[in-house]
Parts: structure tokens; C-alpha cells; sequence
């Protein structure tokens, strides 16, 4: 068996049962809440351990992935009314403020950097995770349900568009997207993908709008949601590039066989959540 083949077989099998936890996690809020809880532990965890090998800096990587980890979960309770009370982040700033402090006698040669770096993680990894939970669960009254529809169909477009920009930019791909960054990307496989994504959007809509779906979202709003996906998946995407350029390295880790790094896998997520939460709140606006 040559190298070639042995890895897509790797990349295959590590894919497939990607995909499967990920959605057998979203069936049950406490499946979805455990699973995206270690995601943000080890997406965090993986940034801090680059930032200290890569850059002139150093991060306290056990805190910062305690704090992050925490700061999911204090999301997760009072989104899903598990906690009526917003005192739960209290911990979370005093940890915040420990991180400030605690350079102050470290004696480092670049504390400033040091700060940055580990609030860059906090804002880049768990604040952005965090917001599946304002996806996953809606307010109806006093009461709070769990919608999975929302958070997987946001997972749904990014493997979609990954999946059509890969076709489209094999077959059709001339024109780069953003060459300085990633030389591999087209707008052809860009255009392609979204395509892709908003047939997929289409049939999702039109599949909601036959049943008494909780979120009454139109086919139109559907196909909206689908496109703030791509768009800022690939921006996601992108700038996981421009971190692992400035670093200079291929991979974030090697913890998903075939497929590199926590921030390799969950890169385009990191924009596509939070973009996500700003468009469906900004339909009630209008």
C-alpha cells in the first residue's frame, strides 16, 4: 500500500467518525454541550502550546484552557436557563484579571505579548465556540428549548462548501481567492462551493417549512444563513492561514489523523458561529 493510499484511508476513516460524533452530538443538548466543552478545552490548549513554541512569548496554558473551558460552559448554563444567574462568570473575570496580574511578577521580556497572545485565545477560540449555544438554544416565552437544526445546519454549510470548493477549484479552478495566504484556494472553488451550499440551504428551508419546526425561519432567510456561512467560513478559514504562516508552520497538531490540528478542523467555524448568531439576531430587527 503506497503512502498516497494509506493516508487518504486514514483521512477517510478519521472523517467519517468526525462527522458522526459531531452529529450524534447535536441530538441532545448535553451531547452537544460536552462535546463543543472539549473542543474549546483542546482547540485552546493546542494555541497556547504554538503560541510558547513558535513565538517569543509565553502563555500560562493550563489557566487559559481552564478559563476558556469555563467560559463555555457558564455560556451554556445560562443560555440553556440551567443558571438564572450571571454571577457564573464572575469566576471567569477573576481568572482574566489573575492572567493581567500575574505578569506583573513574572519578570517576562515581553509582557505585553504575553497578554495578547492569551487574550488573542480567549477571543479567538472561546468566545466564538461559545455562541453555539445562543444557536442551540431559543426562547419561546419564559420557557427554553433546544433547536439542533440551527448549530448542525451551520456545520452542514461548512462541510458542504469545503466539500464543493474542493470539486469546483479541482475542475474549474484558474483564478486565486487570496494568494498571499493560501495559494490553494480559487474563486472558482469559492463560487462553486457556495453554489453548493445554497441547494443544500434550499432543501433544508423547504424541508422546515413542512413541519412545525420551533424556528420559523423562511426559505429565503435559509439561503441568507447559508451564504453568511461560506462567507465568513472562509475567512475563517483564511485566517487560520495567515496565524499558521505567521508561526510558520503546515499543521496545528497532529491529534486528527489525516486531517492536522483542532484549529485545522474547526478553523472556519471560528467566524461562521459568531456570524451566524449576528445574522439571525439582526432578522428580528427588521
Amino acid at each position: 500500500m503506497t503512502p498516497k493510499i494509506k493516508n487518504l484511508i486514514t483521512r477517510t476513516i478519521t472523517g467519517v467518525l468526525f462527522v458522526a460524533i459531531m452529529v450524534t452530538c447535536f441530538m441532545r443538548p448535553i451531547g452537544m454541550v460536552l462535546v463543543f466543552a472539549l473542543i474549546t478545552a483542546l482547540t485552546t490548549w493546542e494555541y497556547t502550546g504554538l503560541v510558547n513554541e513558535n513565538r517569543d512569548a509565553s502563555v500560562n496554558r493550563l489557566i487559559s484552557t481552564v478559563a476558556a473551558t469555563y467560559f463555555f460552559l457558564a455560556v451554556a448554563g445560562v443560555n440553556s436557563g440551567f443558571i438564572a444567574s450571571n454571577g457564573v462568570f464572575v469566576p471567569y473575570l477573576l481568572t482574566i484579571v489573575y492572567l493581567f496580574v500575574s505578569e506583573l511578577y513574572a519578570k517576562a521580556k515581553d509582557p505585553i505579548a504575553n497578554w495578547a497572545y492569551t487574550m488573542l485565545g480567549q477571543m479567538y477560540i472561546a468566545l466564538p465556540l461559545s455562541m453555539i449555544n445562543v444557536l442551540a438554544f431559543r426562547q419561546a416565552g419564559n420557557d427554553t428549548y433546544f433547536y439542533y437544526l440551527l448549530p448542525l445546519s451551520v456545520f452542514i454549510f461548512l462541510w458542504t462548501n469545503d466539500t464543493g470548493a474542493y470539486c469546483a477549484g479541482s475542475l474549474l479552478g484558474k483564478h486565486k481567492l487570496f494568494p498571499r495566504i493560501s495559494p490553494a484556494k480559487s474563486w472558482e472553488g469559492s463560487i462553486g462551493g457556495g453554489i453548493f451550499v445554497l441547494i443544500v440551504a434550499g432543501l433544508i428551508g423547504y424541508s422546515e417549512s413542512q413541519s412545525a419546526a420551533p424556528v420559523n425561519l423562511t426559505i429565503p432567510q435559509w439561503l441568507g444563513l447559508g451564504l453568511v456561512v461560506v462567507v465568513f467560513g472562509t475567512w475563517g478559514d483564511l485566517v487560520e492561514s495567515l496565524f499558521k504562516r505567521t508561526l510558520g508552520i503546515k499543521d496545528s497538531g497532529k491529534i486528527l489523523p489525516g486531517h492536522g490540528g483542532m484549529l485545522d478542523r474547526f478553523d472556519s467555524s471560528l467566524m461562521a458561529i459568531p456570524a451566524s448568531v449576528i445574522y439571525l439576531y439582526s432578522l428580528t430587527l427588521f
